[in-house]
């Protein structure tokens, strides 16, 4: 094994080129799919049908751009920074629930910024914590089995991420961080008696979570019955369905939607699955699935196969979040989960959400490249 901080020159490799043009793959079924989903709604709102393509191969372009770079950078750097960076990202998660700095949309207030700028510290939550948690793990793995001196402190970590996000509202990117953590944790060594006991209390504190807020729990009744409310509460999940079952087999065609003239809400983010349903059928939305699994497969063989024990944390983490996002998004889509607001890795609309996502995968593809094998 080699050291960690000492990986030799000698040793790199070319990165894991499967798990890069799956990556890349999925961009371009993304900005093929933003353009035909948001195309009617961007010429009522906008008087513009490019509006949300035109942004969309803007964040493209910037996430490929420092993926390219952090594809190129020893991943042990990030190691040295993670307390200062998780730090940061805490002060953020603070400031976005500020009245005046936090921006407002839909009910939510989820980003800083100004002018058409914005930043969504919850996206950056998901790569602080990986690096964080990684780095702890890895340093302590020999008190991993014991509560209090192992788990407890990530815990309290998780919590306070976690009750920050959940603030926001964002219950989707609050879980998919506590599903990260939690993968972590058994990947790490913890007792299984220890995770069962989180998991039930998990179990808990999400209901706990739902019953607090009443539009969560119009959304879990909605989800028990969509057509007790069609034209409320269930109308996301029933239109949902309607462009799924529509699609069929090889879809009504590629821009032929009928959904996305404004039937089914945000169907550029977090509906995009439904769309592409629609229009590719069920042979597109198959291959959108095959993608993700080729992308949990080498992730999780990068991490098995990662010269050292920090390195192998964090291509967990990596590649846990973002596939745990990809299944949220369509177990919400296809119905099978109540709606939590969150959009589909590498394909859904965003600027924040798509660089942090293929800042991830940077990472993760220089870890590749330290590999023993692959």
């Amino acid at each position: 094994m080699i050291g960690e901080g000492s990986l030799l020159a000698d040793k790199l490799k070319a990165p894991d080129f499967i798990l890069f043009f799956t990556v890349l793959g999925m961009l371009a079924i993304g900005v093929v799919m933003v353009f035909s989903s948001s195309a009617v709604s961007a010429q009522v709102n906008f008087q513009d049908s490019y509006y949300f393509l035109k942004r969309q191969l803007v964040w493209v372009s910037l996430g490929l751009f420092g993926m390219i770079i952090l594809m190129n950078i020893d991943y042990h750097i990030w190691r040295k920074g993670s307390k200062p960076f998780l730090l940061f990202t805490l002060i953020l998660l603070v400031l976005v629930l500020i009245p005046g700095l936090g921006k407002v949309v839909n009910g939510a207030r989820r980003w800083l910024g100004f002018g058409s700028l914005y930043l969504q510290p919850s996206e950056l939550a998901k790569l602080a914590m990986a690096l964080f948690c990684a780095d702890n793990l890895s340093r302590n793995q020999e008190k991993v089995t014991k509560f209090m001196k192992g788990v407890a402190p990530i815990l309290c970590l998780l919590l306070l991420v976690f009750g920050l996000i959940l603030k926001e509202p964002d219950l989707g990117t609050a879980l998919s961080i506590g599903g990260m953590v939690f993968v972590l944790l058994y990947a790490a060594g913890a007792r299984l008696s220890h995770l069962f006991s989180l998991g039930a209390a998990g179990v808990v504190g999400i209901v706990a979570a739902i019953i607090a807020e009443p539009y969560r729990m119009k959304r879990l009744l909605a989800f028990s019955d969509p057509w007790a409310d069609p034209l409320d509460t269930g109308y996301h999940i029933i239109q949902s369905l309607y462009a799924l079952g529509s699609g069929g087999l090889f879809g009504v065609g590629l821009g032929r939607s009928r959904e996305k003239f404004l039937y089914l809400p945000e169907p550029h983010t977090d509906f995009i699955f439904a769309i592409l349903g629609e229009e590719m059928g069920f042979l597109g939305t198959a291959t959108v699935l095959l993608l993700f699994f080729l992308l949990a497969w080498r992730g999780f063989r990068v991490a098995m196969a990662a010269p050292d024990i920090f390195g192998s944390m964090l291509a967990t983490a990596l590649t846990t979040v973002i596939t745990m996002q990809a299944l949220m998004n369509i177990a919400v889509v296809t119905a099978s989960m109540p709606v939590t607001g969150i959009p589909l890795p590498f394909i859904s609309f965003g600027g924040s959400a798509l660089i942090f996502n293929l800042a991830g995968v940077g990472i993760l593809l220089n870890i590749s490249r330290y590999a023993a094998t692959r």
